[in-house]
């Protein structure tokens, strides 16, 4: 059982256990418009995203904290899909009760309700004591919360976010986005020094969307990232996987894109996403990345009782997936299966957990 405390920018987390500490990485947490009609329930006039995240939170609960990117805003009514994301609370609410510990908060969406729209999806967050960063209603806030901290018996692990831009729309003052900034990203990574911390993560919202392959500009951000002093990167918004590559001898990690967590999206490779989770060790004082692998998921979306719904599903239980009964859904996870394998043949030590037997 996990006993969770969230302070302002502080999460803190205690246990008999020695000084390990294990992390899952979620993907984009997306809300189009049938997302929102399928959550929707008329007899009491609610929203409920229960069905979203039942076959996934056993894997997302196990490790210590889990963190994912919030790719909508919680601005109230009307809710809205594409272009300009708002979202019922319900969804916060099952991100909360499937595991989910923190939501990243900075990636282009985060303008779509302006200024208002920043401060009440903070507002929600905290309300249901979920912590997050990467935006703010002032910049007192932001000092308190950029960086925020996750804590298990001796180690600290600090965690930055950070958006390559807002689809053209400015955060009015005085709330604030944290944008990839190089200038800023050192000042943020410098002020981190002073709390002495073991680690260091960037999720970074960033590259094109669509290309299964990180661009020039990925690249350049993260060399220098971990120029700098970040010692894990975790990227999204392509809306495909990317590849993930942990070097051993430096101690060093980068998924380049999570790919989608659950989304609308039905194209080639957008349908489904991966986990990456991570075991740190504190040995001597210092911190090592233990271990990494990903969990390849991916979204179904069957009729029932005449209604369209939204299931995360495991793909290492594929094909004895009792949910998925409509051929065409069979089929489609098969090919997302695939070609996510091919994908990560670029993979550097991080392998797929318990992968599906999928054959044809």
């Amino acid at each position: 059982m996990r006993f969770l405390s969230v302070s302002l920018f502080l999460i803190c987390f205690s246990s008999i256990a020695q000084e390990h500490m294990s992390l899952i990485f979620v993907g984009d947490i997306m809300g189009h418009g049938s997302q929102i009609e399928a959550a929707f329930e008329s007899k009491n006039n609610s929203y409920d995203y229960k069905n979203v995240f039942e076959r996934i939170k056993p894997i997302l609960s196990k490790p210590d904290f889990a963190i994912a990117n919030l790719e909508v805003t919680l601005a109230g009514p009307p809710y809205k899909g594409y272009p300009q994301f708002s979202s019922p609370e319900a969804l916060a609410v099952a991100c909360k009760e499937s595991g989910i510990d923190v939501l990243v908060t900075a990636n282009n969406h985060s303008c779509d309700r302006g200024g208002k729209g920043i401060e009440r999806t903070i507002q929600t967050l905290d309300k249901l004591n979920i912590a997050h960063n990467g935006t703010y209603k002032n910049e007192k806030d932001r000092r308190l919360r950029n960086l925020l901290i996750l804590r298990k018996d001796n180690i600290r692990i600090g965690l930055l976010n950070y958006t390559y831009g807002t689809n053209g729309l400015k955060a009015p003052k005085p709330t604030s986005v944290n944008y990839i900034d190089t200038n800023q990203i050192k000042r943020d990574i410098q002020q981190s020094e002073k709390e002495q911390l073991d680690g260091l993560i960037a999720f970074v919202h960033w590259g094109k969307e669509y290309e299964t392959k990180p661009n020039k500009y990925q690249i350049r951000i993260a060399q220098f990232l971990f120029r700098n002093g970040i010692d894990i990167i975790i990227g999204g918004h392509p809306h495909v996987i990317q590849k993930t590559q942990f070097d051993t001898k430096k101690n060093k990690l980068i998924a380049y894109s999570l790919g989608n967590f659950v989304s609308n999206q039905a194209s080639t490779n957008t349908d489904g996403g991966m986990l990456l989770e991570i075991e740190l060790e504190k040995v001597n004082g210092k911190l090592i990345i233990n271990n990494a692998f990903h969990h390849l998921i991916w979204v179904n979306k069957p009729t029932r009782k005449n209604k369209k719904i939204f299931e995360v599903l495991p793909c290492s239980t594929y094909p004895a997936q009792e949910s998925i009964t409509n051929p065409n859904h069979i089929s489609k996870m098969k090919l997302f299966i695939q070609n996510a394998r091919k994908i990560m043949k670029d993979n550097l030590n991080v392998p797929e957990k318990n992968p599906a037997q999928v054959n044809g």
